[in-house]
């Protein structure tokens, strides 16, 4: 009659080191651990048991390393390949190879889209908008989680959005002005807030639809217009988060722009691309563009991008040639 007993108190005892994530350890002790392991062998992390593969998956890791500072940032670049489909590449700045990995499953709707918004928030990629030749903008938005490692459609933008400014700010994505806006009111923006999965039109008589690039600096977005065909006038403004407000943008900044932006630290970085590859700095106190030098074409080809990871940033060229 006493067996049945001892089996039951074996199943229990088995259950239990099951559901420890390391069996011997406390959960806590467990996640410390786990934690400190690379990004580069979380992959291999979640083929060892479903409650690891969950952990890695679960907000709950995702706020543990950030919160430690062991989160890792890795760079990813939109990409065509030869016969202009869209590719999506990722590349460990950390890793002693330095070489790009593809990103499979990219939806197939996106793959012939063009002027899409290209976004990170935590630990989700985000393509936005676009349009194409037998189609107009969109209003479309897909997410690769990174954790899973799939695609998937998210939330849809307020408004269809073809060729716009694309930034983060505060934890939220703004989708700004662009091609296709709704017509009654071009004039607009949109900002995605995920704790809500949910967009909020907003609009202003200072955006413009036809916007030529944007960069954040200073906890604020700053985003260019074209200059004039008549007058060498660059329209600029700049978003103020604290009163949700559009304002003119400083003349002599704005107006020594030509070619992509990254700020690092508070300082202004251009890649001017008119004439060969040539770094720009702003320099506010004496409020003029100063040269830093010239990338050899050997090195990075253009037409470049710039991504800021910490106190360095990234130029990644044609071919996915790049230069830190």
């Amino acid at each position: 009659m006493d067996q049945p007993g001892v089996v039951s108190e074996g199943i229990s005892q088995m259950e239990l080191s099951q559901q420890s994530l390391i069996s011997g350890l406390p959960d806590d002790i467990a996640l410390f651990c786990l934690a400190r392991v690379p990004r580069k062998y979380h992959t291999l992390l979640k083929c060892v048991s479903k409650r690891w593969r969950d952990l890695v998956c679960s907000e709950e890791w995702q706020s543990y390393r950030q919160k430690h500072k062991l989160d890792e940032t890795w760079i990813y670049a939109l990409c065509r390949d030869k016969l202009d489909r869209l590719c999506c590449y990722v590349l460990d700045p950390n890793s002693s190879r330095k070489s790009w990995k593809l990103v499979h499953g990219l939806p197939p709707r996106v793959l012939k889209r063009k002027g899409m918004g290209f976004e990170v928030l935590g630990n989700k990629v985000y393509l936005l908008g676009g349009c194409g030749w037998c189609e107009d903008a969109t209003g479309e938005v897909y997410c690769y989680d990174v954790s899973l490692n799939a695609w998937s459609e998210a939330s849809p933008l307020s408004t269809a959005r073809c060729y716009f400014a694309c930034e983060v700010l505060d934890g939220k994505i703004y989708s700004i002005g662009g091609l296709g806006s709704n017509s009654s009111d071009p004039n607009s923006w949109d900002i995605y807030d995920p704790c809500t999965n949910s967009w909020r039109f907003h609009s202003d008589p200072s955006i413009v639809p036809e916007i030529e690039d944007s960069v954040v600096m200073d906890g604020k977005i700053y985003i260019r217009c074209g200059t004039s065909a008549l007058t060498s006038h660059v329209y600029a403004v700049f978003y103020e988060p604290s009163s949700g407000t559009w304002q003119h943008a400083d003349a002599d900044m704005v107006g020594g722009r030509r070619g992509p932006a990254v700020a690092v630290d508070g300082t202004l970085y251009v890649l001017d691309q008119s004439s060969g590859t040539r770094l720009m700095i702003w320099q506010k106190e004496s409020r003029e563009w100063i040269p830093v030098g010239r990338l050899s074409s050997l090195v990075t080809r253009a037409p470049c991008q710039l991504v800021a990871i910490g106190k360095k940033f990234y130029v990644v060229g044609k071919g996915l040639s790049s230069h830190v």
